[in-house]
C-alpha cells in the first residue's frame, strides 16, 4: 500500500473541529433541528446516530453550508460556517450518501475538476496518492458512468479528500457497498483518522460506529438525546440475553411473558393483529434479557424444573444496537 501523507496545516490553538451552538432549522412546519448543541475535538472519530428523520442530514447539511441555520452557529476549525463560509468550506471535506456524480468525465478529469473548485492548481501528484490509496488507480481514465456503485463511493471518498481537509463527515459511506470494499474503506479511514484527521461519521451500520467511534451523539426528532464516550454509552445498560435453543415443554408462564416482551420490544410486529405473543425469534431460539451472570443458573434450574431441554445456549453482551433502540424508546415514551 502506497504511502499516504496528510499534509494538513492545523491551528496552533486546540480549537474543536466541529462546534455547533443551539442549532435549529425549520423547513414550513417541519421542525428539523432543535437546538442541537455538540463540540467534536480535533482527530476524534466521532459518530453522529439516528433513525430516519432525526434530522442528521440537516445537521450535516448545515455544516457544509449547503442549508443555513435558522439560528445559532457553526464553526468548522474556528471558521464560522456563514461569516467564513469559504474558509470553512476549505477545512471540511463531505463523502455524501447519494451517488452524485457527473457521467461525462472520467475519474481523473472528476479530481482535477474538483481541486479547481478550491483553487488548487498542479494537484496531481496528490491525486495519484489518494486513487492509489482507494484502489483507484486501475480507473483513472475510465468514465465515471462506467464505474461500478462502489467504485462510484471510491471516487467520492477521493473527491472529498482533494483539497487536504483536515475535517471529513462521512454520510453513509458503506451503503449497499459490498465486504470487501467495506474493509477497505475502513482500514484507509482509520489511517486517516490516526495521521490527524477528524471524522464524523453517520451510519444505520450500528456495529461499524461501535468499532470505530470513540465518542458518539445520538439524534431524535432534531435534539441530541445521548453524547458520550462509546464504551461509557454501552455500560448504561448493564447485563445482557441470554439466547436458548429448547426442546421438550413451553416455558413457564413467568419467562414465556419475559421471553415475549423481549421480542414485542425488538420485533413490534411480533404480535400484531391481536396474534398470540411470540417467544421465540424467526431462528426458533428464545432469548430472555439477564442483569448479571448471577441469574443465569436459577433461570436454568427453572426450565429444568419445567421439563425443558437446553439444545444450544450463548451469553450476549449488551452492544451499541441494543443501547440505540432502548435510548429511542425511552425517548418515545
Amino acid at each position: 500500500m502506497p504511502c499516504f501523507s496528510v499534509r494538513m496545516s492545523l491551528p496552533e490553538t486546540a480549537v474543536p473541529a466541529i462546534e455547533i451552538r443551539e442549532v435549529t432549522k425549520r423547513y414550513g412546519k417541519l421542525q428539523a433541528l432543535r437546538g442541537v448543541s455538540l463540540s467534536i475535538a480535533q482527530g476524534e472519530f466521532f459518530g453522529l446516530l439516528g433513525p430516519n428523520g432525526a434530522g442528521k442530514t440537516t445537521l450535516i447539511s448545515c455544516i457544509a453550508g449547503l442549508a443555513r441555520p435558522g439560528s445559532g452557529q457553526i464553526r468548522v476549525m474556528g471558521h464560522d460556517v456563514v461569516a467564513q463560509d469559504q474558509a470553512a468550506r476549505r477545512a471540511l471535506g463531505v463523502v455524501p450518501q447519494e451517488l452524485v456524480f457527473d457521467p461525462f468525465f472520467t475519474v481523473r478529469e472528476t479530481l482535477r475538476i474538483t481541486s479547481g473548485y478550491y483553487g488548487l492548481r498542479r494537484n496531481d501528484d496528490w491525486i495519484d496518492e489518494i486513487l492509489a490509496n482507494l484502489d483507484l488507480t486501475g480507473k483513472a481514465e475510465a468514465n465515471m458512468r462506467s464505474l461500478s456503485g462502489g467504485m462510484k463511493r471510491r471516487v467520492l471518498v477521493a473527491q472529498a479528500l482533494v483539497h487536504r481537509p483536515p475535517v471529513i463527515v462521512l454520510d453513509e459511506p458503506t451503503a449497499g457497498v459490498d465486504v470487501e470494499l467495506r474493509q477497505s474503506l475502513w482500514n484507509f479511514v482509520r489511517r486517516l483518522n490516526r495521521e490527524g484527521h477528524t471524522i464524523v461519521l453517520t451510519t444505520h451500520y450500528l456495529e461499524e460506529a461501535q468499532e470505530l467511534c470513540g465518542r458518539i451523539a445520538m439524534l431524535k426528532l432534531g435534539q441530541v438525546v445521548a453524547l458520550d464516550d462509546t464504551a461509557r454509552l454501552i455500560g448504561r445498560f448493564k447485563g445482557g440475553t441470554l439466547v436458548l435453543r429448547l426442546a421438550g415443554a413451553p416455558l413457564p408462564p413467568a419467562l414465556a411473558a419475559r421471553a415475549a416482551a423481549a421480542l414485542a420490544a425488538d420485533t413490534p410486529t411480533a404480535a400484531a393483529g391481536g396474534a398470540p405473543a411470540q417467544v421465540a425469534g424467526p431462528d426458533g431460539r428464545v432469548r430472555l434479557p439477564v442483569g448479571s451472570w448471577d441469574e443465569v443458573e436459577p433461570l436454568l434450574a427453572e426450565l429444568r424444573l419445567a421439563g425443558c431441554t437446553l439444545l444450544d445456549m450463548e451469553m450476549t453482551h449488551t452492544d451499541l444496537e441494543q443501547v440505540f433502540l432502548r435510548i429511542m424508546r425511552e425517548e418515545a415514551a
